[in-house]
């Protein structure tokens, strides 16, 4: 009883909340010759508020604090999430600004959506919020209808079976397991090792701990943990001084722009690129160290928003097939819609685009999807996920498909790039190679300390950005910025690059 009414209090006091301010028309627009018509948004401000300086006061404590506990190199700043909503991320000193950067590209709907805040109030879902079991042995009751509701309802062309984990890192890390444990029964035919196999892997030795690579492309980031930090190509500080495997690294394409004007020398680096990517693998096989897959992101992300097109990745699609080595997409930064597509692969136009799709960030939850044949049985962690977080997806799903939002994503990205042609053109000793697909859209700066400047400069005027690769500011936006979102972060944008001009 006491549940039942301490959760109808809260549902008051929550729709009293998120409908109070609702957006109020964006007048005065500089940038934008046609202001976009807006529907109303129940849980968004109307605009950023800035109050101080970032880090605030409150902020600069707060640093100090957690300095004295754990390394805050990395820290922005501190949140306020309680009154952060939509598009909009409150900081402790009341800062109100207009968040493009998203947790970096991992909040799918915006901040506090009422409908996730009113799936955590029913209270038919507290025993999944209470208890974290052991996925791997004890599943509750309603998993599998739960899986099937949520990550199933979305999965990859060819792909009925989804095993979750709790991040990006690990999702790719066993998935890379996955391969090799794969790669091996083929070899030997069967799925039964040897007792000679068995014996050495418990000295890190041949053949039970068998000489072979994943190959991944010079740009890429997969994640820092031990196997993926052998695949993460983007920045030296991820990888200094870990030990590392002696696996083969390809060449990314580097697209000249505007692609319609440089499509014959685009084209020509593509190829040469496949062709790298073939010879290292018989060049690795002569090794000894056969490549068992190939892992790759649909757009390089860390690695400073690097695209290639379709042909590319169908080039590397049919080289995977042809050498025996299972093909990796990693959607963990590029999945949940964000590029106009519920997955950035789906853009390619394959049916059967790979083996193995890894994701987490937008999705709430971390795992991949496989083929069947890639499905060993020697996956495991403690937790293998957190089926709260398949609650919070299949609610997201909903909200996607009844608000449309992977049309609106559509519609913003293409303002968001358009916007970013004209600044470009507008500021040519500044901003160049402005691209995107929806709004996963970026655009280089002439060098990485103007680059630094601008982004703290728009943080001061209200607007969170990310940085990427050596000079390239990204922009990953929730699903639901819409075209005024678009038009207000220009004009701030169109500010801040007059001050550097």
């Amino acid at each position: 009883q006491w549940w039942s009414q301490w959760s109808h209090v809260c549902r008051g006091f929550i729709w009293v909340r998120w409908l109070s301010p609702t957006i109020q028309t964006h007048a005065g627009c500089r940038y934008v010759s046609k202001p976009a018509t807006k529907t109303q948004v129940e849980f968004d401000y109307n605009g950023p508020s800035m109050k101080t300086t970032v880090p605030g006061p409150r902020s600069q404590e707060l640093m100090k604090q957690l300095g004295d506990i754990q390394n805050v190199g990395a820290v922005n700043f501190f949140c306020n999430y309680e009154e952060s909503r939509g598009n909009y991320l409150v900081d402790v000193d009341g800062n109100r600004m207009l968040d493009l950067y998203t947790q970096i590209s991992s909040i799918p709907i915006g901040y506090n959506h009422p409908a996730l805040v009113k799936l955590v109030t029913n209270p038919n879902n507290l025993s999944t919020f209470v208890n974290r079991p052991a996925l791997g042995i004890l599943p509750p009751e309603n998993f599998p209808d739960k899986l099937t509701e949520s990550l199933l309802s979305v999965a990859p062309s060819g792909m009925s079976r989804v095993q979750t984990m709790a991040c990006g890192s690990c999702s790719n890390e066993n998935a890379f397991k996955s391969i090799f444990i794969w790669y091996r029964n083929k070899e030997r035919g069967h799925n039964t090792p040897s007792d000679e196999d068995l014996s050495t892997c418990m000295i890190n030795q041949a053949p039970g701990c068998p000489d072979v690579s994943i190959l991944s492309f010079m740009g890429s980031f997969h994640g820092r943990t031990m196997g993926c930090l052998a695949t993460t190509h983007s920045k030296a500080i991820h990888k200094l001084d870990v030990p590392s495997f002696d696996w083969p690294i390809a060449p990314f394409p580097r697209l000249q722009y505007p692609l319609e004007e440089f499509s014959r020398e685009n084209a020509q680096e593509e190829s040469r690129c496949l062709e790298e990517v073939e010879d290292l693998i018989v060049k690795w096989r002569q090794k000894g160290k056969p490549v068992a897959g190939i892992v790759t992101e649909p757009i390089q992300a860390e690695g400073g928003d690097n695209h290639a097109s379709p042909d590319f990745f169908r080039g590397l699609r049919n080289i995977a097939r042809k050498h025996g080595c299972a093909f990796h997409v990693d959607e963990v930064q590029t999945g949940g819609g964000t590029t106009g597509k519920f997955w950035a692969h789906e853009h390619w136009g394959m049916d059967d685009p790979a083996d193995i799709v890894s994701f987490s960030k937008k999705l709430l939850t971390g795992g991949y999807f496989q083929k069947d044949e890639l499905q060993p049985y020697r996956i495991f962690n403690t937790w293998m996920g957190d089926p709260s977080k398949n609650l919070f997806l299949a609610e997201v799903l909903n909200v996607i498909r009844r608000e449309n939002l992977l049309e609106e994503v559509t519609r913003s990205g293409k303002a968001l790039l358009n916007g970013l042609y004209e600044l470009q053109a507008q500021y040519p000793g500044i901003l160049s190679r402005a691209r995107g697909q929806g709004t996963f859209c970026a655009v280089d700066v002439c060098d990485d300390a103007t680059r630094n400047s601008i982004l703290f400069k728009a943080r001061e005027k209200g607007v969170i950005l990310g940085g990427c690769g050596d000079r390239t500011i990204r922009f990953r936006p929730a699903l639901v910025f819409k075209e005024y979102h678009v038009h207000i972060f220009l004009n701030i944008f169109n500010d801040v690059l007059a001050q550097h001009k």
